[in-house]
């Protein structure tokens, strides 16, 4: 039997190295679906509950590899059922590449069954490359411009391939006119900074008196330059959420995360600094920074088309991160004042204690845990390579402020699309990733809802396949959607509306016993490290069922006046939660400003 071009497809996928691909079946791939049987299932088809968690699995993937994550759905719903886990590579930069059937060729454009205008809809989230092929001789050529593509743009891209043509004869490109041969392999290069821009960064990082410096993402090869650069010009750290396993937070001049989920040493060292280096970061937020004309500043990004849109900065070197870095430090002086750094690294250690007083409040509700000591003692606990992801909502708030990560240490978000449901899917990318590591996933019930539970069935079909079966699960369980609980009351002066907040309880530890997991509940402030310890011992993966407070307010310690006035005016109109909210939130202001106050 000759080979088809779905045959073809997997084979070059095996060539590029590929080794899972995340997808759901229809009828729309079924060309493609033969094909794996016949390929022994190489690349292996991890299937996920809905192709939504698919491509999330993807994306989880590509974060915690560095590889390209693959994923594959049917036509018509099942592609459009793609577009949120792609939108999210997409606004994160993560190379991933969508597989989509489409109807038969000679169908296309009569209206027919599941028929829809595929390359519009993936022309915006992968505008990097998306293509619909129409002849054998376009492969391998489609597949091997969407792969370099991800790679080298961080972005998803797109293949679409018409189910009847899945199932035809391959036929290689010819040498001849208007065909298009490839090739597998790339070789990729390292951006090296300008030596004028070398020099000029440097006379303004030297003549700086209290330099800050801000890691993203970008900047996660780069750790060793960052310290020593810090080091030398006696500046502190902040890091953009994406960032926050770039350096670790047991170093003292590393004030944590910045913005709206940020620490009060970041945006204190933002708000008094004179100088700025932004390293590997596109953070959006423009109120963090310094006043536009507070601080003169440097960034080096290795992409020049999202560098210098946040900040005016003087310098803007299109450079690697660790490259650059390593040749700006033999041209900086070191600041023989410290002054500066010595009150940043006291601002951090006051901030740690804080948010130590803070996760051991009890809670003021009954059978119910503080959230934050749910982060605070699994900090305590982490194992050396841990892989952590949390979801979107209030979760993604004691992620940034409590989580303590050290050097080794995985962990991310959807940063800038912050949508619901990634949490759980992730972590089942990054246990594909890496199979020999614990990855830990931090989920709100409301994401747990929404498509968490659903995908627990994947993980119970698959675990046993991971070298180190260790995958936790922790579902703060509150019965509330309350990051918008909150964000209402903050931003609308609104108190809580139940008909669109309120979330029906259930049983989560109970929904993972019922499919074979490992289950704990936890109800009680002096069972939470014990959890932790259970968890991360068990012979499988586990949930963690722990109800929270709904009434910790994940306010920031840098709140505006108008965002405090108007979440009081929502709790003292009507919140039906008004009396628990006031005691609780004056307690945490409490532990806030009188040191050594429980």
């Amino acid at each position: 039997m000759s080979a088809t071009v779905a045959d073809f497809v997997l084979g070059r996928l095996r060539e590029w190295g590929v080794e899972h691909v995340f997808g759901y079946p229809g009828d729309g791939i079924n060309g493609l679906l033969a094909a794996w049987g016949r390929a022994d299932n190489e690349p292996q088809f991890v299937q996920a509950r809905h192709e939504e968690m698919a491509a999330f699995e993807a994306v989880g993937y590509a974060k915690f590899s560095g590889r390209v994550g693959v994923c594959a759905a049917t036509s018509g719903p099942g592609a459009v059922h793609l577009l949120n886990g792609l939108y999210d590579a997409k606004l994160d930069h993560v190379p991933v590449v969508a597989l989509v059937g489409q109807t038969s060729r000679s169908a296309i454009g009569g209206s027919y069954q599941q028929e829809i205008d595929l390359g519009s809809l993936f022309k915006d989230c992968c505008h990097q490359f998306v293509e619909t092929a129409s002849v054998p001789e376009q492969f391998p050529n489609l597949i091997d411009r969407a792969i370099r593509v991800a790679m080298a743009t961080s972005s998803p891209t797109c293949v679409i391939i018409p189910s009847d043509l899945q199932e035809a004869a391959y036929a290689p490109p010819g040498h001849e006119f208007k065909m298009v041969p490839s090739s597998t392999g790339t070789s990729w290069s390292v951006a090296h900074p300008d030596e004028v821009g070398l020099a000029r960064a440097a006379d303004i990082l030297n003549a700086g008196q209290r330099v800050a410096i801000l890691v993203g993402q970008g900047a996660r090869g780069a750790a060793a330059q960052v310290a020593e650069v810090a080091d030398i010009l006696g500046a502190g750290v902040a890091k953009a959420l994406l960032g926050k396993d770039v350096l670790a937070d047991d170093l003292p001049f590393v004030t944590g995360s910045i913005g709206l989920l940020g620490s009060r040493p970041s945006y204190e060292m933002m708000m008094g600094c004179d100088t700025l280096l932004t390293v590997g970061s596109n953070f959006p937020y423009t109120q963090f920074l310094p006043g536009l004309d507070q601080a003169r500043a440097i960034q080096i990004d290795r992409d020049g088309t999202f560098i210098g849109l946040r900040y005016p900065y003087e310098v803007n070197l299109v450079a690697d991160a660790a490259l650059a870095l390593k040749e700006l430090i033999p041209r900086l002086q070191r600041k023989e004042d410290r002054s500066w750094r010595d009150s940043i690294e006291q601002n951090v250690a006051d901030w740690w204690a804080t948010m130590g007083r803070q996760a051991h409040l009890d809670s003021g509700l009954e059978a119910t845990v503080n959230p934050q000591r749910l982060f605070w003692e699994l900090s305590e606990q982490l194992p050396d390579n841990a892989i952590v992801a949390s979801d979107s909502g209030s979760a993604a708030n004691w992620y940034a402020r409590h989580l303590r990560f050290r050097a080794g240490m995985r962990g991310s978000l959807s940063g800038t699309l912050a949508t619901m449901g990634p949490g759980v899917p992730y972590v089942i990318g990054a246990k594909f990733a890496h199979p020999e590591r614990p990855a830990i996933a931090l989920v709100g019930d409301g994401a747990m809802q929404m498509n968490g539970m659903a995908e627990l069935l994947t993980v119970a079909r698959y675990w046993r396949e991971w070298s180190d079966p260790r995958l936790v699960i922790a579902v703060l369980h509150n019965n509330d959607l309350n990051q918008v609980t909150w964000e209402m009351r903050a931003m609308e002066g609104a108190p809580k509306f139940i008909e669109s907040q309120a979330l029906p309880d259930m049983s989560y530890a109970g929904f993972a016993a019922s499919i074979g997991l490992r289950a704990v509940e936890v109800t009680a402030p002096d069972q939470i490290a014990g959890a932790w310890r259970q968890a991360l011992a068990a012979d499988r993966p586990t949930v963690l069922d722990v109800h929270t407070d709904p009434n910790v307010p994940p306010i920031p310690p840098h709140a505006t006046l108008d965002q405090m006035v108007s979440t009081a005016r929502a709790v003292m109109h009507g919140d039906a939660d008004s009396m628990e909210i006031i005691k609780t939130g004056l307690r945490q202001k409490l532990a806030e400003i009188i040191p050594g106050r429980s």
